[in-house]
């Protein structure tokens, strides 16, 4: 046993009781092991079938949870948790369809709780989705093979998020029958939206009406940048050039705001002050989606939070998110 591991283990004074609850018989659950995968922080091997699901980082434990699995340790969400409780409304209702408890929630306010994390003894950790570092996988692989991301730091969409979690489990098939069912239920909504088509969006990550000389947004690398084709958006050229850093996100001058006026639709967190000041803003008013008000104000709440999307947040928000784009879509088409 690692060290670290039996130094943590020692204050463990009794094992939790927390059991993994599977969807029901049948499943086409994975049998040739050991498992491996590669990924961008190494290559992880996991011997046998897991049977104590662990996750960190933002949504992991949604792809068990969706496979009919309650992990035994998940993060505490930190961002659009109305009630306070740690758990989001869309896997609150999962865990009730589930009849489970609350897996043991993991603080990740100042990083990963390894003490916890380890604590649960966990035979997997799931982290496909994630900003991990390179100490952060170390140190989680001395308690139990780490799934972690598999290109870069939170840039992994949602389907590869269910492909390799699920991979990580043993339910690969489950998995990629997951995927489907989800892009059926976007492709059934979106149908009914054909406004949406080939408009191009952008997604700013955060204005600061104390400092309006720099556009801040996500990059083609962002999760919530991805969803945008799969609701039948597009990435503006502006966008997929300030994208070749690599990094989910970017930033530019406002000085050179002219360079978006190929977006049609802005998608950003904020209140009705936030479009009162961006109006008023001698060089962002400038770009034609501010001029015509084609603008989709997010909120920390259940849609604001689901726009980026994972496995139990876009059948929740679907409807709702596609409505406020589409809204902004028909004000995209005015005349300037």
């Amino acid at each position: 046993m690692p060290s670290i591991l039996r130094s943590i283990l020692r204050f463990v004074t009794a094992p939790l009781a927390l059991c993994l609850l599977l969807a029901g018989p049948g499943q086409a659950q994975q049998d040739n092991y050991p498992i491996t995968i590669r990924h961008a922080l190494g290559t992880t091997v996991i011997p046998a079938r897991p049977q104590r699901i662990a996750t960190v980082a933002w949504a992991n434990q949604e792809v068990p949870l969706a496979l009919g699995v309650v992990p035994v340790g998940m993060a505490r969400a930190n961002f659009g948790d109305d009630d306070g409780d740690g758990i989001l409304p869309w896997v609150a209702a999962r865990l009730k369809e589930l009849n489970a408890p609350a897996p043991v929630l993991f603080d990740e306010g100042d990083g990963i709780d390894f003490e916890a994390v380890a604590a649960t003894e966990p035979d997997v950790i799931l982290a496909a989705y994630s900003g991990l570092s390179q100490s952060d996988y170390d140190t989680l692989s001395q308690i139990a093979p780490v799934v972690a991301f598999p290109e870069a730091p939170w840039a992994t969409d949602w389907r590869q998020m269910i492909a390799l979690n699920s991979e990580g489990m043993g339910m690969q098939a489950e998995g990629a029958a997951l995927i489907g069912r989800i892009e059926a239920e976007i492709a059934d909504v979106t149908a009914g939206h054909p406004e949406l088509a080939g408009k191009s969006a952008m997604f700013i990550t955060h204005v600061d009406t104390t400092d309006l000389s720099m556009v801040r947004f996500y990059t083609t690398h962002d999760t919530r940048v991805k969803f945008f084709a799969d609701l039948g958006l597009v990435s503006p050229k502006s966008v997929q050039e300030a994208s070749a850093s690599g990094r989910f996100a970017g930033e530019i001058s406002a000085e050179r705001v002219d360079a978006f006026d190929d977006v049609d639709i802005i998608v950003t967190y904020g209140s009705p002050s936030l479009l009162e000041a961006v109006e008023k803003d001698p060089l962002i008013a400038r770009m034609p989606a501010v001029e015509k008000g084609a603008i989709v104000l997010l909120g920390r709440d259940p849609v604001g939070t689901a726009a980026n999307p994972t496995p139990l947040s876009i059948p929740w928000v679907l409807k709702d998110y596609v409505a406020m784009l589409s809204e902004a879509a028909r004000k995209s088409e005015a005349a300037r």
